[in-house]
């Protein structure tokens, strides 16, 4: 009897101490992290999972580790974190959404896409899983699913810039011309030194044979940002459509010294010939 109440006893003391270090390395770990040591944080992380492989908590471990192994662009290994994060908690939104995330940066298109849906399942309300899975819709034609998307999170967040901007794009996609220009418009109103907004309305004008306005609109752009090779290809399609060969070849040949890759340009390069 006195042989198993002692037994008992040690046990008891060993989770204890196995508890205490349990928070402790969760603590330092955290600390770390905040300090930007994230070789150090993930060390005490992994250290934590060994000493309470089964604690509850350890979801919240995982999804740590995902998030700092993300910021050390070791995506694969933040990726294995958050699935084994979300294994433990399959409907725990933030978990989702840092996984969703991370899959559309590696090109995981569709388990992004899942994962969202999964989101949206359980908070019909979540703007940011509601955006993503209208960008991943467009991208897949889905057209009429995904404008319902943006129109819904703009409901939740008027102001979204990011939300009026793909709903923009995807107006152009569906060849909704005047509303996307509506949209660009107030989006220039309120951001007019916005390089990259120039470049989307002159896409758009450009749609619609607007060429001079959307000539104008590139030159912002460029005099906003002089590094911008998206708006130098444009402009020379542009150039090339009005068979101004010379001038849209100085604008291809700026855009390839400006990180776009010359095989992207080969068939507009030889039409300058």
């Amino acid at each position: 009897m006195k042989r198993n109440l002692l037994f008992l006893l040690v046990c008891l003391f060993v989770s204890g101490i196995h508890a205490q270090n349990y928070k402790e390395l969760f603590e330092k770990a955290t600390r770390c992290e905040e300090a930007d040591s994230l070789v150090q944080a993930e060390k005490y992380y992994r250290e934590a999972l060994k000493v309470e492989p089964t604690n509850a908590h350890n979801c919240m471990i995982f999804s740590n580790l995902g998030r700092l192994q993300y910021r050390m662009q070791h995506y694969q290994d933040a990726l294995d974190s958050y699935n084994y994060a979300v294994n433990m908690a399959p409907l725990t939104v933030p978990i989702l959404m840092d996984r969703a995330s991370l899959n559309f940066e590696m090109g995981n298109t569709d388990r992004a896409y899942v994962d969202c849906c999964t989101i949206l399942d359980v908070n019909k309300n979540n703007a940011k899983a509601l955006f993503l899975r209208a960008y991943l819709q467009s991208g897949k034609h889905l057209y009429k699913e995904a404008e319902a998307d943006y129109k819904r999170m703009l409901e939740l967040e008027p102001q979204s810039v990011s939300g009026r901007l793909g709903l923009s794009i995807l107006y152009q996609q569906e060849q909704k011309y005047k509303e996307a220009l509506e949209l660009v418009n107030k989006l220039i109103v309120e951001m007019p030194d916005d390089a990259e907004l120039y470049i989307i309305r002159a896409g758009v004008e450009k749609e619609i044979s607007q060429l001079d306005f959307s000539l104008m609109d590139l030159d912002k752009a460029i005099s906003l940002s002089p590094k911008s090779a998206n708006a130098y290809v444009l402009r020379g399609e542009i150039l090339l459509s009005q068979k101004k060969k010379e001038m849209a070849k100085l604008d291809f040949e700026k855009a390839i010294q400006l990180g776009t890759s010359r095989s992207d340009l080969i068939g507009q390069l030889k039409e300058c010939k």
